[in-house]
């Protein structure tokens, strides 16, 4: 069996791409990257023995296997069809992973346009947070049919502890829109507990000496509470207007398979009114001080 690796392209090398791109050239995949606008993490990784490519068509002609760690689907659509897209520069069997969190229903268009024309898309979204890039201990859920998976297999590894075959293309989005509902609604619940807990005359402190242990208790919860009770604005860094995105794209899933989704809408509008008043750029647990805000109350220590 041959050990050649495949040469990787990774595009958008941002919070979780930076150490997703780190560990795949640390386990010697033969790297190309494209960055946005942030520099650093590109010229980070350049030092340390990637390519920088200038265009998705100039980095396509180099890789066989291209990441995509961008928005959303119209970035996606973007870095592919665009003048210099991946498509303008792909050989054909070029398989194109989104790492995305997408809408699933854009996915199974664009992989379909690719096959017309050589190329593979498959989805394999993230579950974890950018130290666990970092660490290589993330999961992804991929959707991708069985030859394109056990090629991407290896690569996948090198960043994720937990890879999970789900089904065909867009099977990974779909779970990642239901896997981000039930972390967003969390953390919307959260807010709302810890205001009222507040306005009530029961600190975070106290609220937290209470779950913190519990069947309540979770990865999430520690995350949300690390930045509520200490003030780490980076114990959990996903924006708001990222959450938001999720909680709409899941809500586009609802719509189009008939099915209400009242609790849904009712986090997705927690997300908008934060986003709405400029609070886009937060991270998920100071969706807390907005919805404390609401009620005119601070959940900051005193002092």
């Amino acid at each position: 069996m041959s050990t050649t690796k495949e040469s990787i392209g990774f595009i958008g090398v941002g919070l979780m791409g930076q150490g997703m791109a780190r560990n795949l050239l640390d386990k010697g995949f033969p790297l190309t990257v494209m960055g946005h606008r942030n520099r650093k993490p590109v010229e980070e990784l350049v030092t340390a023995g990637a390519t920088e490519a200038r265009t998705p068509k100039e980095l396509a002609s180099q890789a066989t296997i291209i990441f995509l760690c961008v928005t959303g689907s119209p970035q996606v659509e973007a870095v592919l069809n665009g003048p210099d897209g991946i498509v303008a520069g792909a050989r054909p069997g070029t398989i194109v992973v989104d790492c995305s969190t997408s809408d699933p229903g854009s996915t199974i268009r664009l992989a379909a346009e690719l096959e017309a024309k050589g190329l593979h898309l498959c989805d394999a979204p993230l579950g974890g947070t950018p130290a666990q890039a970092v660490q290589g201990q993330l999961s992804t859920m991929i959707g991708a049919d069985d030859a394109v998976f056990a090629r991407i297999k290896p690569a996948c590894e090198a960043w994720a502890q937990k890879v999970v075959h789900l089904g065909p293309v867009g099977d990974g989005h779909k779970m990642k829109l239901l896997n981000n509902f039930l972390s967003m609604g969390y953390g919307a619940i959260y807010s709302e507990a810890l205001a009222l807990a507040q306005k009530i005359g029961i600190t975070p402190q106290t609220f937290n000496s209470v779950l913190s242990g519990s069947r309540m208790d979770c990865g999430f919860y520690q995350t949300f509470m690390k930045y509520v009770l200490e003030r780490d604005r980076d114990a959990h860094k996903f924006t708001l207007v990222n959450a938001l995105k999720d909680v709409r794209y899941l809500e586009g899933v609802a719509n189009a398979a008939g099915v209400p989704n009242p609790i849904g809408n009712a986090v997705k509008n927690a997300y908008a009114s934060a986003v709405a008043n400029g609070r886009g750029d937060d991270y998920v647990p100071m969706l807390s001080d907005w919805i404390a805000q609401q009620s005119g109350v601070s959940l900051a220590p005193k002092g």
